[in-house]
Order: C-alpha cells, then structure tokens, then sequence
C-alpha cells in the first residue's frame, strides 16, 4: 500500500473486528456512525501474516473508493488476551495465534497509527460511547459467540487490568473437572457456551441419541459432523427436542457464569450480545433466570440486563472510536 500522510484532521477511522471465522472492517466517521462496511472469513488456518494480507486488503479497498478522504488512525478488535499497550496479541486460541505483533505488523503495511485492544473491550467500547451503555458508570459486556469474551467498565473506564486481559470472563472456571476448553484448561464457561462448544455437545447427543434430534439432523443434511451452534438454534426454534434441551442447558450455564460476574463487580448494566445470544430463542430469559436464583439480592437490586444495541456493528464502531481517542492520548497527530 502506498503510504499515505496523516492528516492533521481525519473525517474517518477505520474499525476492525478480527474474530476466528470473519473480519469485518468499516469506515466510521467522527460521530461513530458507519459510512461503509466490509465482511469476509478469517481464512485462519493460513496464519497470522495470511490474515494481516486479507485485512490489508480489505483497509486498501476503502482507500481505492476514495483517495482523497482523509482517514485516520485504524483500530482493531482480536479474538483474544490482547496486550494494548505493546500492539501484540499474547494468545488467541481459536486463531492459534501466540505473541504476535499486529500493530507493529499492520502500521508497516497501512503507513498509518494502529490502535488494538480485545474484540469485546471494542464492543464495550462503542456501546459506551455510542450504543446502551452510553452515560453509565458501571457495566459489564459478555459477548457469546464462537467464543466468549466480556470487557468491564468501573467509574465510567475501560477496566485493562495489569497486562490488558481484564474481563476474560469466557476462561474463568465453571466446572473444575469439566470439558476442555480452547485455552487448555477445563471447565471454562467458553467450553459450555461458546459456539464452537455448543456443536461439538450438540454432535455427541445426537450421535448417542438420534431418535430425539430428527429435525437437527434434518437440517444438517443427515450428516452429524455438519451440526453447527447456529443449527442448533434453528432446530430449537421448530421443535427438535435436543436442541430445546441444549438451549435450556447452555442458558442455565450462562445464568451461572452471570450471577459470578454480577457478585465479584456489582454492575448497574449487564449487556448481552454475540451470535449464539442472538442465534438461540429465549436463551436471556433462561440465564436471566438462572441469575436471579445465584446472584446476591444487594447486587441485583440496582442491575439491568439489557441486549446490545450497536449489535455486530459494535465491535468495528468500538475499535475505530478507540483509535480516535488513543491517538491522542499518543500524541499521534490525528483526527480530534
């Protein structure tokens, strides 16, 4: 890409979401309103620097439409425990992808700032600023999806934590014995309720009981390996028994993992997002249920548990209002 001049005020950003089976990439204006949008599968399997081209690709095809917009710093949104401050993803399991350095990669390439943090910290980021949790001190963001994340927001700030992985929630410990997780342990709340979790349960079941999945194997063109999370839902939603039982199961897992959240950080608004929420029929109501049975009454008392308003586009806004923002706070001369 040629290089281009930053320039002293930027009418656009551009905000990535890098996840373990699509990028999305869009320009977002200073509003933190999305002028143009971008989508296409991560391509994983290919490594690091094989996803860097793709979203290079994707950052130059904005360039192309029109050269003479002036766009800022790019922000990025990883699956993963993400060091900000060094611009290096420490571990992505379900990248497989271990100390790379993304910023440093992606600024030789783009000639531009690059701002990185975790996908979910992104998503919390734009709902903060731009979607539901817009004017509220203290909040926690759980985003299930093909794995789980979740960010934290104490006092009206982003809560980082000493290396930046603050709000893991998908990797803490549900069960001590429990199932294997993606980041090597056992038990996680991410190897119950994450996507890729709910089909690898999901294909088990019916294997040992395919009487009571007829219309999950259906959808699956009879073949068990193609059940997806997304089937899942599907299913559930026309009937198929396992697939209701495996709705009900993950919400109950959910709700627990929730009531843990809830006790240790006392939010006043608890956002739920991601595409095994949005996939799965009443799954809030069932973890808001099994939540209002664990939780600390003091700690539900002032909590509202409320979906995401910016929706899949909050992890792109989330990324490119924080590459606005930390390119002052560098001192980088960026847009205002």
């Amino acid at each position: 890409m040629q290089t281009r001049t930053l320039p002293a005020e930027a009418t656009y950003t551009i905000g990535i979401d890098l996840g373990a089976t699509k990028i999305e990439a869009a320009l977002v204006d200073s509003k933190g309103c999305i002028v143009e949008k971008l989508r296409t599968p991560t391509e994983a399997p290919g490594g690091p620097d094989h996803v860097i081209e793709i979203a290079v690709s994707m950052i130059s095809t904005f360039f192309l439409r029109d050269a003479s917009s002036p766009v800022g710093p790019i922000g990025v949104g990883v699956a993963g425990q993400v060091d900000s401050d060094n611009g290096v993803v420490r571990r992505a399991p379900n990248l497989d992808w271990r100390d790379f350095p993304i910023r440093e990669r992606l600024e030789a390439a783009v000639r531009l700032p690059v701002a990185v943090l975790n996908d979910v910290q992104a998503i919390t980021y734009g709902e903060c600023r731009r979607g539901v949790g817009r004017g509220i001190s203290n909040l926690v963001c759980v985003f299930a999806g093909t794995g789980v994340g979740g960010a934290v927001v104490i006092g009206g700030k982003l809560l980082r934590g000493s290396s930046g992985t603050a709000g893991e929630f998908g990797h803490m410990t549900i069960e001590r014995d429990g199932p294997p997780c993606s980041c090597g342990n056992r038990g996680c709340l991410e190897a119950f309720v994450g996507g890729w979790a709910i089909a690898q349960r999901a294909r088990q079941k019916v294997a040992a009981e395919p009487t009571r999945s007829a219309e999950l194997l259906r959808l699956a063109g009879g073949d068990v390996a193609k059940i997806s999370a997304a089937l899942v839902g599907q299913a559930a939603t026309q009937g198929d028994a396992l697939a209701r039982a495996l709705v009900e199961e993950t919400g109950a897992t959910l709700g627990a993992g929730l009531a843990a959240i809830v006790n240790a950080l006392n939010p006043e608004l608890l956002i739920l997002g991601g595409g095994i929420i949005e996939g799965f029929p009443d799954l809030i109501e069932i973890a808001q249920r099994e939540l209002g049975r664990r939780a600390l009454a003091s700690a539900l008392k002032p909590l509202r548990v409320v979906r995401s308003k910016l929706g899949a586009d909050a992890g792109v806004i989330g990324a490119a209002l924080f590459a606005r923002e930390n390119a002052r706070e560098r001192k980088i001369s960026g847009p205002e």
